[in-house]
């Protein structure tokens, strides 16, 4: 017996705060992967062992270090703000947040030649303008129900807005 079970697929709708949660744990695995496929290159390689950034000038040292770290905590500190922070102070912190580093990283691909390293940015890119996206469209709750509210995707699903404050 062979039936369409598609039809009777139901799609729920996603909180906004998993949805950014999600969306800055995928920009946290380009990053990464990005940063380790460099290390297949050997201008990398040879800068590395040497103490320096290749082609940026700048000597690896603990100032560079605690800098690279601080600019990889921001990001991994707002798939907990997006999860825990209230809706007001969690929209404010995706949006400025994800524009901040949107243009840092179009910033950082000026003058690369590396397929790989562009391509990754260009995600990085479009999945920080995405957070900025979901955080900006956060509706308040639904007039006089209390109730979250949805936006349909472009699946006809929907994404459920927080319920617990509203964002005016």
């Amino acid at each position: 017996m062979t039936e369409n079970r598609t039809a009777d697929l139901h799609d729920t709708a996603v909180e906004v705060k998993v949805v950014l949660s999600g969306l800055w744990t995928s920009v946290l695995l380009v990053f990464a992967y990005v940063d380790i496929f460099g290390f297949f290159r050997a201008d990398v390689l040879r800068g590395a062992l040497s103490g320096e950034v290749p082609g940026a000038g700048l000597v690896i040292d603990q100032t560079f270090l605690v800098l690279a770290t601080l600019f990889v905590l921001v990001p991994v500190l707002m798939v907990v703000v997006s999860l825990l922070a209230p809706a007001r102070i969690n929209r404010a912190a995706n949006v400025v947040v994800s524009l901040v580093y949107a243009a840092t990283v179009a910033l950082l691909i000026l003058g690369e030649t590396w397929i790989y390293y562009i391509l990754g940015s260009v995600v990085e890119v479009l999945l920080l303008l995405t957070i900025a996206r979901v955080a900006w469209a956060w509706p308040g709750r639904s007039a006089g129900t209390g109730t979250a509210t949805t936006v349909p995707s472009s699946h006809g699903t929907g994404v459920a807005r927080s319920q617990d404050h509203p964002v005016p």
